[in-house]
């Protein structure tokens, strides 16, 4: 994969370009990202360059990771914690010509899912995202800014939702009559969210935000957690964006570009999995409010993304990557469809909620 690497990158961090090799690396889409590979069998290395379409300010990032990972070091100093390495003259990036570069730790023996395909996968990579929140649980978050402004802010998204409906073109409003409706219905989900944020109790923490299965490293043998990785929307947040990421990711076995909606179902052993994990790592050091919000926490981003995607659609897809004219729609309605599935099976996974409690 040839990212074009900018002049002096590699010795900024006191690396000979000419003792590695440059291999596609990982699955993800936002950042480009490659593994530095020692062709004389030493250190290999991750090696990103920030997408700054998507990051507006790339210094927000670095100064979140670094104030994390030095609480971490202090108080958990056994604890494995990927941070970005500093380059020779001690900065968080290299900087070039209007891009940002970092090199992270490669771990060797690891792999990272893009899909659990048993229980014990999603129960690791729950416990992983668990235990790293409560690790962090002590931690001031006056210095800690967004990295995206308003990611999970439902408010906000309802609103968008709301003048997106108002101002899509006629042909496009019609056509998703019937799925606009179907999502209004559930409005009481960005009801609640708005009632809770007076709650002190619905406290503020730092959240990863993309608990996606790989966003967690695993042992290649054994899935035994590692560690948790992709930490750019590390930032102040709620309990429930992380679990409900996990809800909304782990537990269907279909994504959520399925057109086959008859195939998207809540998996339960998949759920009582990811929430056994979960609580086993944070389930002592949640409030109250947060113990009464584990199952909405699911709700609460199933029914933001469906919006977001359906919101885009009405927008004329100017958002989300479509391969196809009625992809975003398709997309909302398979997470209206989760949405529904989880409804249905409310009381038997709110009995998993207690038994893991």
């Amino acid at each position: 994969m040839d990212l074009n690497l900018s002049p002096g990158i590699l010795e900024a961090y006191g690396l000979e370009g000419k003792n590695y090799h440059v291999e596609k690396f990982g699955s993800g889409h936002i950042n480009n990202t490659v593994r530095l590979h020692h062709q004389s069998g030493g250190t290999d290395f991750v090696l990103q360059r920030i997408n700054t379409s998507i990051f507006l300010e790339p210094g927000i990032i670095a100064r979140n990771q670094r104030l994390a990972a030095e609480f971490l070091k202090e108080n958990f100093p056994t604890y494995f914690f990927p941070a970005p390495l500093r380059t020779s003259s001690g900065n968080d990036m290299f900087e070039s010509g209007g891009e940002f570069w970092r090199i992270l730790p490669y771990v060797p023996h690891s792999v990272a899912l893009d899909q659990a395909s048993n229980p014990r996968q999603a129960y690791e990579a729950a416990r992983q995202f668990g235990k790293l929140t409560r690790m962090l649980s002590g931690i001031d978050l006056y210095d800690f800014r967004d990295t995206i402004p308003n990611f999970h802010n439902l408010t906000l998204r309802y609103s968008h939702f709301q003048d997106a409906i108002r101002n899509a073109r006629e042909e496009r409003r019609e056509y998703a009559e019937e799925l606009i409706d179907a999502f209004l219905k559930y409005s009481f989900i960005a009801i609640t969210f708005e009632e809770l944020k007076t709650n002190p109790e619905f406290r503020d923490r730092l959240m990863h935000h993309d608990t996606k299965i790989n966003n967690v490293l695993l042992d290649e043998t054994t899935f035994g957690g590692i560690c948790v990785i992709d930490l750019d929307t590390l930032m102040p947040g709620k309990i429930i964006s992380d679990l409900g990421d996990m809800v909304r990711t782990y537990t269907s076995p279909v994504s959520e570009e399925e057109q086959d909606y008859a195939k998207i179902v809540i998996r339960e052993p998949y759920y009582e999995a990811l929430m056994k994990g979960y609580l086993s790592e944070i389930g002592e050091g949640l409030t109250e409010t947060e113990k009464d919000l584990l199952y909405y926490a699911g709700q609460f981003i199933i029914y933001m993304q469906g919006i977001r995607f359906l919101t885009d659609f009405l927008n004329n897809d100017i958002y989300y990557p479509i391969r196809y004219p009625e992809h975003n729609f398709v997309r909302a309605k398979n997470q209206l469809t989760l949405l529904r599935q989880l409804e249905l099976q409310e009381n038997s996974l709110r009995r998993i909620i207690r038994n893991c409690l």
